[in-house]
């Protein structure tokens, strides 16, 4: 049989408030979260044994190769589907590490997506998304990877009909722990942020399918990320990546992704975006930036 491919899209939070933190310790989200037009390439060779090579500009910033997400998936799916068939995953990695934009958690949707393929199991298999869930919060939206109102720790998602967002994404090439993130947020079991009856814990309202991009802008700057100010107190880099973002000609949006160091500008048109990331990578040559969009 040929190998089988996917991509894994890099997600990106185009809000992200803190709900409160459950006793179990887990955080409840409401996130507006949105895909890039980029991505690690994933490729399933199909054998008896379950291994992962890793290769591209990043595979080194991967850490043990043991300890990534796509095996932990797909060992996870092999203890509930039996004779699970298995292979040699080959991940090409070009996203950024710990950058907030789910690139570990993007890569294991599509392993999930791969063995789906090659098991000919449906992804609303209700195996498939406690796989996805267990292996990490973002995974369960990576795996349909389209954009979506996500709410709870990640399992409830309402999907979104966005436009395509102009948008260059940046990062300092410094990796943030999102356990250190959420550590210094400082919630405690228990806590909620907002009050049982506040309006906010109620799903918000979103511009209808066919919404203008300026309808899109205009509603998603009522929001904010609630991890922006303790993550830019563990990486004050952060804070430079926003002001350069700002600084920009016509941008529209400016915020961080997800728990960080990624951060992301949002234009009108991709002729500005595109102008924009250029400035960026000549200003600044050490960071990743990419110019494109999200929907």
């Amino acid at each position: 049989m040929p190998a089988l491919v996917e991509e894994g899209r890099a997600k990106v939070n185009l809000t992200l408030k803190v709900v409160g933190r459950r006793v179990d310790g887990f955080h409840d989200l409401e996130s507006v979260v949105a895909f890039a037009d980029c991505a690690d390439r994933l490729t399933l060779k199909p054998g008896s044994e379950l291994a992962l090579t890793m290769e591209g500009p990043l595979a080194d910033a991967c850490g043990d190769t043991s300890d990534n997400l796509v095996l932990k998936a797909a060992r996870l799916l092999g203890e509930r589907v039996a004779d699970l068939r298995v292979g040699h995953f080959t991940l090409e990695k070009v996203l950024p590490v710990a950058a907030g934009i789910g690139g570990g958690s993007a890569d294991a949707a599509a392993a999930l997506r791969l063995l789906a393929r090659l098991n000919e199991l449906s992804l609303d298999d209700t195996r498939i998304m406690d796989v996805a869930l267990q292996t990490g919060a973002d995974v369960p939206v990576c795996i349909g990877s389209r954009a979506c109102d996500m709410t709870g720790v990640g399992e409830t998602l309402l999907p979104l009909n966005l436009p395509k967002l102009p948008c260059v994404m940046v990062n300092p090439r410094v990796p943030v722990a999102t356990k250190d993130v959420f550590n210094a947020l400082g919630l405690r079991h228990g806590e909620l942020l907002v009050g049982a009856t506040d309006v906010v814990i109620q799903a918000p309202s979103w511009p209808e399918a066919g919404g203008a991009i300026d309808d899109w802008i205009e509603a998603l700057a009522l929001g904010t990320n609630d991890l922006e100010a303790p993550a830019a107190r563990i990486e004050p880099v952060i804070s430079d990546v926003l002001s350069a973002l700002r600084e920009t000609a016509k941008v529209r949006l400016v915020r961080m992704s997800g728990s960080g160091a990624t951060c992301f500008a949002i234009f009108g048109n991709d002729t500005d975006a595109q102008a924009a990331g250029e400035k960026l990578r000549a200003e600044h040559p050490g960071w990743w930036v990419h110019a494109g969009t999200l929907s």
